[in-house]
C-alpha cells in the first residue's frame, strides 16, 4: 500500500537512527494491519523517517529516539527471545538513490504485505516496510527501507522473529 504523507519529511540522516525494543507505540502517520497464515498479526507503523513494527508483545522501533544516543546496530541477535535484526546503510553513487527508490515504490505499491510512505517535497523521501509472506517455518520476518535524499543514504533493515 502506497500512502502520501502530509507531514514533511524530518531532516535527519542514518546517523540519527536508533533501535529500541519494547518501547510503547508512538503516534503514527500511517498504520497497516497484516494478517499472515497461522493467526499471525503484525502492525506496520510509519512514524515519519522512522518505523515501528508490532508483533504480539514485541515492538520494534527504528527512529530518532529523543533522550537516547543514536545507535543503529549492524546486527543484533537475541537468541533466547528468537529475535534477529540487521541494518545496512548504503550511500549509492550519484543518481542511483532515485532509481532504487523508484523501483522500490513500484515493487511495493500494490503489495498486500507492505506499507510505503512518500513525503511531500521530494519523491525520494520514502519510508517503507514489507512483511515477508513466506518466512522460514516457525518464524516471521520483515524488511524496511528509509531513504534520506538530503544525505544520499538508504537504510535497509531486516528482522526475523522465531514464533513460539
Amino acid at each position: 500500500m502506497l500512502v502520501s504523507i502530509d507531514t514533511p519529511y524530518v531532516d535527519t540522516s542514518a546517523a540519527d537512527l536508533g533501535l529500541a525494543l519494547g518501547d510503547p507505540e508512538l503516534p503514527a502517520l500511517a498504520v497497516r494491519e497484516v494478517d499472515l497464515p497461522g493467526g499471525i498479526r503484525l502492525r506496520l507503523r510509519l512514524l515519519g523517517a522512522s518505523h515501528q513494527v508490532v508483533l504480539g508483545g514485541l515492538t520494534e522501533t527504528v527512529a530518532c529516539l529523543p533522550g537516547r544516543p543514536p545507535h543503529l546496530p549492524g546486527t543484533l541477535h537475541d537468541e533466547p527471545n528468537g529475535y534477529r535484526f540487521t541494518a545496512t546503510v548504503l550511500r549509492p553513487p550519484a543518481g542511483e538513490l532515485r532509481a532504487r527508490v523508484a523501483a522500490l515504490r513500484t515493487e511495493l505499491a500494490d503489495d498486500p504485505y507492505a506499507l510505503v510512505g512518500v513525503f511531500p517535497g521530494d519523491p525520494d523521501a520514502v519510508t517503507a516496510l514489507a512483511v515477508r509472506p513466506d518466512p522460514p517455518d516457525g518464524s516471521v520476518g520483515w524488511r524496511t527501507w528509509h531513504a534520506y535524499p538530503q544525505t544520499n543514504e538508504l537504510v535497509l533493515t531486516e528482522t526475523v522473529v522465531a514464533l513460539r
